[in-house]
């Protein structure tokens, strides 16, 4: 691969400040083993061949390549997982950066602030066979497409948020995740459907109503993550496995704790969830 600047349609800045042109059409692979394009002084959490970039017409393709290691890319307001490869397989998605800059590697390196800086010239987006169909978040006006997209104005997300809101506070994972009846209740308060906590609390026929509806939302949730291939085939999808999925592939983020702040999200919330019968 030439390193040269010439009509370069992306450059890669290592954390010593080096810097790359990758040229429409050729790829670069980086790791930490000898045999990539860029070695990495890294550790045991970047693979030997970790990621390829790869420059196209519109910008830059960022994938793990690696069968074993994490890879992310991380922006404005998100951190994004990508995919592992399968071994015998080509990458199932990418990174891929029209504009601006993407920082890229373990999350070691991202934590410590020394990842690979990805800039192009010309909005990112998540591309996975299942993207090219599937709708995505925008956020902000930017087209950032994730491997799965639970609108905030459904019962659905605030599920998946309750569920999800333990480990977002407690990055460390130490905190228990909410069981049903829990993320049922949750919603109650969320809501602020004082009477309906009332009768959950009392009523034994209304609380199991409501959890079961509740656990009907966990079980979509499952669904939506096996049919987009956010795990692998044959994992028990528990709910520490199911949350942690929601969690580092960015469908759920820190940031969306601040909707339980926001009256006008939890007003929604509420015509949601108490305009119908449940």
């Amino acid at each position: 691969m030439a390193l040269d600047s010439a009509g370069a349609m992306a450059h890669v800045t290592t954390p010593s400040g080096r810097v790359i042109a990758v040229h429409e059409g050729s790829s670069l692979v980086f790791g930490r083993g000898p045999d990539a394009d860029l070695i990495l002084s890294a550790g045991r959490g970047l693979s030997r061949r970790a990621g390829i970039i790869s420059a196209l017409a519109g910008g830059a393709l960022v994938a793990n390549i690696s069968y074993t290691h994490a890879l992310y890319a991380e922006g404005d307001g998100f951190r994004i997982r990508l995919p592992r490869t399968d071994p015998g397989s080509e990458p199932a998605g990418g990174w891929f950066v029209r504009r601006g800059t993407a920082l890229v590697g373990s999350r070691a390196m991202l934590d410590e602030g020394q990842p690979l800086r990805v800039a192009v010239v010309s909005g990112s987006a998540l591309l996975s066979d299942v993207d090219r169909t599937a709708g995505g978040r925008i956020a902000g006006g930017d087209p950032t497409l994730l491997p799965l997209y639970l609108d905030p104005n459904t019962k659905l997300f605030l599920v998946a948020l309750i569920w999800c809101r333990p480990w977002l506070i407690d990055p460390a994972r130490a905190m228990p995740l909410p069981r049903t009846p829990e993320i049922a209740r949750g919603a109650l308060e969320v809501t602020g459907a004082q009477h309906e906590i009332e009768c959950f609390d009392t009523d034994p026929l209304y609380r199991d109503r409501l959890a079961a509806r509740v656990g009907e939302h966990l079980k979509v949730i499952r669904r939506k993550i096996i049919e987009r291939g956010l795990v692998r085939p044959g994992v028990r999808l528990s709910d520490e496995v199911a949350v942690g999925v929601l969690i580092e592939n960015g469908i759920i983020s820190p940031d969306d704790l601040t909707r339980f702040s926001d009256p006008a999200w939890c007003s929604r919330q509420e015509d949601l969830w108490w305009t119908q019968v449940i």
